[in-house]
């Protein structure tokens, strides 16, 4: 080796150590700002759940509070619409039978007219069986008493009768008040005399 080339080989050295020097340098730059932003990402992490949690809150209290204002919104509107049904809901039965109530006040007003007490029953046979048609399109239906067994839940027995035979023992003898049925709920039992 000659001289030229030993200072060629000692320059490289020179050359290649600055370089590694300044990539040291610049290590130890980096190292200072990547602890910098782990410690941030740090604290970021830590008041994200936090932060997270209280988004989650305050979302969740504005979502129970719209639900309670619904609820109470529609507390109020089936309250509303109960109360018009209290005050209202006869209004369909009403109409219907006001045909009836006509047809009274007609044969009230042509009874004073007559004096055939035949005309009279006719009219008033008339009027009832108009008034039976409306009742059982409303639901309104007789409890069937005639040789029916007693039945506690459409018969009210008022009087017990002795002495009717067995085949009569346990059956409706007589209905001295006919019962109703709305649409197969007992609106009222009928009162009936049973055989013993």
């Amino acid at each position: 080796m000659t001289e030229k080339d030993i200072e060629i080989k000692d320059e490289e050295l020179q050359e290649e150590q600055p370089v590694e020097e300044d990539t040291d340098k610049e290590a130890e730059v980096e190292a200072p700002e990547e602890a910098e932003n782990q410690d941030e990402s740090e604290n970021s992490e830590e008041k994200d759940p936090l932060e997270k949690a209280q988004d989650e809150i305050a979302e969740l209290k504005n979502q129970l509070l719209y639900k309670v204002a619904e609820f109470e919104n529609y507390r109020k509107r089936t309250l509303k619409e109960r109360a018009e049904l209290i005050l209202n809901g006869g209004e369909k039965f009403i109409t219907s039978i006001l045909p009836v109530l006509d047809d009274m006040e007609r044969a009230i007003e042509n009874g004073a007219k007559t004096d055939d007490p035949e005309v009279l029953r006719e009219g008033m046979s008339l009027i009832y069986q108009k008034f039976m048609k409306t009742l059982e399109s409303q639901g309104v239906s007789k409890i069937d008493t005639t040789d029916a067994d007693f039945d506690t839940d459409l018969h009210e027995a008022v009087a017990m009768v002795p002495g009717m035979g067995d085949d009569k023992k346990g059956k409706v003898i007589d209905c001295l008040q006919q019962g109703y049925k709305l649409n197969d709920k007992v609106i009222r039992h009928a009162k009936v005399a049973v055989g013993q």
